[in-house]
């Protein structure tokens, strides 16, 4: 099981922008920077002076160009009403007897945690209590606290350790909070800002790995060290459990608090998608034998593995993208007959599952469309497991599931969504018919105008690449849409259908057409698909994406001086690729808090994290691929670029804003007035603290795209 850290992964922002209209004075080369060949590299002093100033004047320019003109007042607007809206689904987690949500609109920027019961919770208008207020929080320490979430201990779900971001960034504060008297507990658990792992073991134990000092970090600047920590004790005097190598990418450790499965695990993740999954037993570590590109769940007596590449063992080969299931304690003993639960084929890959009481529930894709099953296993424990259709599934949508309490219960929760379907929330029990819908988004758009329709075009080297295009019904293939083309194409993350107010508003009702790329990098179909798009072919990623503008283009949906593109984070080294390497095809590009400097990546911040995406730029051998998509060193003088607006944040401690400004400077140093730039204070990764922000930059994109592509 992979650490949180690895699930955030490079996340997918939606979209905000930046812009200038005159270039301020070159910036000037200082030894270190002369010494490197690269002379905006006291750009990457995230917060020094002079990189700050830099900044801020380049935020003026840009607020002034485009933030405050009415159409941005209106569009920031149309797209802060849909999230504020009251009539956004308040999703909850259920801990003990309460369903917890955290919330954040007008009244609250910073959010509330809140819960209510079930009972309340099936109204139209649920009655909430209040168990922690950030705003009033940040009002009483004079903070810009950003709530991260909060681990509370099964089974009282009273101890909780709550997570709190000085800006937003990955890094947090860490306190514990007693759900009875609903206060921060005096003399508690308590770690100061650092990127850190933490989880229950008991009342008065937890498992640690945090900045102990020098050296107790990962070069991706995530824990090397775990330990066992004692309530009332000195960090200091907290036991080791496991010390990882410099090299790895983080350690971690957890307690299964499962009643008569309770056991402790450790994890070392060695890169991105190579790990050591270890029970500890007796304050000893035994290895669970399973590859290292494999992902392992334990739950109860069962031990279910993800395989990722294929897996010979126990007589038979398992291939990529198969779900497998076997009983935990026999494998630990040598036992090696796994049940295959899901085998992919050319079409299909898995796309997730929850465990429920009794049951599994495991989602797929078939050419990028939802379809979900119902597995259970066999009631002796031994024998076949049986397969069912999950009832009352629609079609055309995105479908997802997850278990309300799988300690007690078969209840879950199906959560709906398409680009034209408002997302709705159901709650059904497996055994008991279709679930019901509980909760509906309202719709912020009329979808009546509009049309979903799923297209595939040939790559470069003939691979077939899906795309969804949302149009209007009364388009002319005449070549002059206003087309968005997005995408992220990394680290097998999948782009499903999804309903998004603030796209419908700020793009589709104005007439434009959005299209989401299934380009290779990501999951569509499976670990073969992701893998397809790695190291030395990561181009073919930037092919694929190319190919549906081409396709776009000779379908006479839009032309290049009408089509647009946007990314974000791994989707922003997508969108600097498509700048240098496919200028042709766009009009206008938005770049978000991207990767762009592919030599230096590994030395900012979490960068070091992705060396098994991309591969390691100080290998003289891997250099000589890496640089052929690294925008930074690609970016050239006298070309006809599109216009292109970066952005990023202050307080992105994942990818940080320094090659956003570093490409930003060198553009404009080569003559280029047609970059744009802006950089948000707060908002870590995510780009927005809150949903002023979030709107602020959002309609900044969507406004700067909209007016270069005329």
């Amino acid at each position: 099981m992979r650490p949180y850290w690895l699930i955030l992964a490079l996340s997918i922002p939606l979209a905000p922008s930046m812009a200038h209209a005159s270039n301020p004075p070159p910036a000037r080369a200082s030894a270190a920077s002369t010494a490197t060949g690269d002379p905006f590299l006291w750009l990457e002093a995230t917060r020094s002076p002079r990189a700050l100033d830099w900044v801020h004047a380049q935020n003026a320019i840009t607020q002034k160009a485009f933030m405050e003109t009415p159409e941005f007042k209106k569009t920031r607007g149309e797209i802060l009403e849909v999230l504020d809206s009251d009539a956004r689904i308040p999703y909850v987690g259920k801990m003990g007897e309460f369903y917890y949500n955290f919330w954040q609109d007008k009244t609250h920027p910073r959010g509330i945690w809140r819960r209510t019961t079930l009972a309340e919770y099936e109204k139209a208008e649920p009655k909430w209590e209040t168990v922690l207020d950030i705003d009033a929080l940040n009002k009483a320490e004079g903070k810009h606290w950003v709530f991260k979430g909060a681990q509370c201990m099964k089974p009282e779900f009273v101890h909780c350790l709550i997570s709190l971001s000085p800006g937003g960034g990955d890094a947090v504060e860490v306190r514990e909070f007693d759900m009875s008297t609903k206060s921060f507990v005096k003399g508690g658990f308590a770690l100061p800002v650092a990127k850190t792992q933490i989880s229950w073991i008991d009342a008065n134990h937890v498992y640690v790995g945090t900045d102990f000092g020098p050296g107790s970090m990962t070069k991706s600047s995530y824990p090397r060290i775990v330990k066992e920590w004692t309530r009332g004790t000195p960090l200091k005097e907290a036991t080791l459990v496991y010390e990882g190598k410099p090299s790895d990418l983080a350690v971690g450790a957890y307690h299964d608090h499962t009643k008569g499965f309770e056991r402790d695990f450790v994890t070392v993740q060695k890169d991105f998608y190579h790990g050591t999954m270890f029970q500890r037993v007796d304050g000893k570590l035994v290895k669970v034998d399973i590859p290292e590109d494999a992902n392992a769940d334990v739950h109860r007596q069962w031990m279910l593995v993800e395989t990722k590449s294929p897996w010979t063992t126990g007589g038979k080969t398992w291939p990529a993208g198969a779900l497998l299931a076997i009983h935990f304690d026999a494998f630990m003993g040598g036992n090696r007959d796994f049940t295959a639960l899901f085998t992919p084929d050319a079409h299909t890959a898995l796309s997730g599952y929850t465990w429920t009481r009794h049951h599994i529930i495991l989602a797929a894709l078939d050419d990028v469309k939802s379809r979900l099953a119902v597995l259970t296993p066999p009631a002796s424990g031994n024998g076949a497991w049986t397969h069912s259709a999950l009832p009352g599934v629609p079609d055309n949508s995105t479908v997802s599931a997850s278990a309300v309490d799988a300690d007690h219960s078969d209840a879950y929760w199906l959560y709906v969504t398409g680009f034209l379907t408002p997302s709705t929330l159901e709650l059904g029990t497996l055994g008991q018919g279709p679930a019901k819908v509980l909760k509906q988004e309202p719709a912020f758009f009329d979808a009546a105008k509009f049309t979903v329709s799923q297209h595939f075009v040939q790559s470069k080297d003939g691979t077939r690449v899906p795309y969804f295009e949302i149009a209007p019904k009364s388009m002319q293939l005449d070549g002059k849409n206003r087309v968005l083309e997005y995408g992220y194409g990394g680290f097998e993350v999948s782009l499903l259908p999804y309903y998004s107010g603030s796209i419908g508003r700020a793009w589709l009702q104005r007439g434009g057409v959005y299209v989401v790329a299934n380009i290779r990098g990501g999951g569509e179909y499976g670990p073969v698909w992701h893998k397809a798009a790695m190291k030395a072919n990561r181009p073919k990623a930037y092919q694929d994406f190319a190919a549906v503008a081409e396709d776009l283009i000779k379908r006479g949906v839009t032309s290049p001086a009408h089509l647009g593109a946007e990314g974000g984070s791994n989707g922003g080294l997508l969108m600097g690729n498509m700048l240098t390497e496919y200028p042709q095809l766009y009009g206008a590009i938005s770049c978000e808090v991207p990767l762009l400097d592919m030599k230096r990546y590994i030395h900012l911040d979490a960068g070091a994290s992705w060396e098994a995406e991309y591969g390691n730029p100080d290998d003289p051998k891997q250099w000589a691929f890496i640089k052929t998509f690294s925008p930074y060193q690609n970016v050239k003088p006298g070309m006809k670029y599109p216009d292109v607006l970066f952005y990023t944040t202050t307080s992105d401690d994942r990818v940080g804003p320094q090659q956003a400004r570093k490409m930003t400077a060198k553009m404009e140093a080569m003559g280029y007035k047609n970059v744009w730039f802006y950089e948000n204070t707060e908002g870590g990764h995510g780009a927005g603290a809150d949903n002023a922000q979030a709107a602020t930059m959002h309609a900044l994109a969507y406004d700067f795209l909209w007016d270069k592509l005329q």
